[in-house]
C-alpha cells in the first residue's frame, strides 16, 4: 500500500472553520439517515456545512475500511492493477482515496453521486493527492437506471443500505456487466451482512469469482440469523470528531462487511480469520472460515515454533496460514 496524504488530513484544514456546535448537530441529523433509508435520489447532504460535518465524520472510517477489504483483495489477485476505477454513490471520495492507497500509479476515475456538494467537496480534498488530479467528479442518480461504462474495478461503499430491495440488484447487476472485478462495502451489523449476501450471491451468478474475504464461491457456511461475517478496521479520531461525537479515545474501530470479486482467475486465502483472536496461556484460539465450505476453531500452540509467534500477531480478518 503507498502512503500518501491521507484524506483525514486533507479534511482538516477544511475542518478549521466549522464550529464544533454547528458540525454536532449536523452530523446527528445525518447519522440519522445514514442509519435509515433515505434513497439516495433524496440527497441528505443539503450544503457545504452538512458536507463538511459528515466528511469530517465518515470519510476516514470509509477509507479504512475499504483499505482493509481492497487490501485482502490486491494479496488474492498479485500482480493485477486496475487500469480504471469507477466509485459509485462515492460521495466526498473515500473509496477513490483507498484505491489509490492501495495500488500505484494515476488511472482514469469516475466518482458517481447524487449530492452535488458532496462532489464538490471531494473535488476540493483531492486536490492534495496528486493521483486524484484527473478524477471526474460526476452527479448520477444511483438505483435501477444507473449506466456504467467498461473499466476495471468498481467499488460501491456504503450504498446498498440507502438503496431499496429492486435497486440493490439493479445496482449489482450493473456492477457486474461494466466491471472486471467488483468490491462492494457495508456496516458491519446483520443487515449489512445480509446485504453482502445477497450482491455476493448475484455476482457469483453473474460469473465472478470471490476473492476476499472468502476463501471460496460457494455458499456462506454461516446459517442466517445465527451469526454474521464482518471485520473492523481501526481509525484515527480527529479533534472535531471527538467534540462532535463526545469521545475521549483518539481512536475508534469500524465494523464493516464486505465482498471483492473478479471475472479473472483469484488466488483467494486458503481460510480466513473471522472473529478476534484468543491469547490464552500457551496457545491461541484461532476460529477461521475454510475452503470447504465450513467455520472451525484451531487451536496454535508454543509447539507449533515459529507459526505459535505468528498466531499471536494474527488479527481479525487476517487470511491464515499466513504467506510463505
Amino acid at each position: 500500500m503507498n502512503d500518501p496524504v491521507s484524506p483525514a488530513e486533507a479534511l482538516r484544514t477544511l475542518l478549521d472553520g466549522l464550529p464544533p456546535r454547528q458540525a454536532a448537530a449536523a452530523v446527528d441529523r445525518l447519522i440519522a439517515n445514514y442509519r435509515g433509508a433515505t434513497p439516495t435520489d433524496a440527497p441528505i447532504l443539503r450544503d457545504r456545512a452538512d458536507v463538511v460535518a459528515y466528511a469530517a465524520y465518515r470519510m476516514p472510517a470509509t477509507f479504512e475500511a475499504v483499505c482493509s477489504a481492497l487490501e485482502a483483495f490486491a494479496d488474492a489477485v498479485p500482480g493485477w492493477v486496475p487500469g480504471s476505477h469507477v466509485d459509485v454513490g462515492g460521495g466526498t471520495g473515500a473509496a477513490t482515496w483507498a484505491v489509490s492507497a492501495t495500488w500505484d500509479g494515476e488511472r482514469p476515475v469516475d466518482v458517481l453521486d447524487w449530492a452535488e456538494p458532496a462532489l464538490a467537496l471531494g473535488r476540493e480534498i483531492a486536490a492534495a493527492n496528486p493521483a486524484l488530479r484527473d478524477v471526474r467528479w460526476r452527479r448520477a442518480r444511483i438505483g435501477a437506471g444507473l449506466l456504467l461504462d467498461p473499466t476495471d474495478l468498481v467499488t460501491v461503499s456504503y450504498v446498498l443500505n440507502e438503496l431499496p430491495a429492486e435497486d440493490r440488484a439493479a445496482l449489482v447487476d450493473t456492477a457486474a456487466a461494466a466491471a472486471q472485478a467488483v468490491v462492494i462495502v457495508e456496516p458491519g451489523t446483520p443487515d449489512g451482512y445480509a446485504r453482502i449476501i445477497e450482491a455476493r450471491d448475484r455476482l457469483v451468478a453473474a460469473g465472478f469469482r470471490v476473492a476476499a474475504p472468502c476463501p471460496h464461491s460457494a455458499a456462506c457456511p454461516i446459517v442466517p440469523g445465527t451469526d454474521w461475517c464482518h471485520f473492523s478496521a481501526r481509525v484515527s479520531r480527529s479533534s472535531l470528531h471527538r467534540q462532535v461525537k463526545g469521545g475521549s479515545l483518539p481512536y475508534e474501530d469500524e465494523k464493516f462487511s464486505y465482498v471483492a470479486a473478479a471475472r479473472f482467475p483469484v488466488a483467494p486465502a486458503p481460510s480466513r480469520v473471522v472473529r478476534r483472536p484468543q491469547i490464552r496461556k500457551g496457545q491461541v484460539l484461532l476460529d477461521l472460515c475454510e475452503t470447504g465450505e465450513h467455520l472451525a476453531r484451531t487451536t496454535v500452540t508454543k509447539r507449533h515454533g515459529d507459526l505459535y509467534k505468528t498466531a499471536r500477531d494474527a488479527d481479525w480478518g487476517d487470511a491464515w496460514p499466513p504467506a510463505g
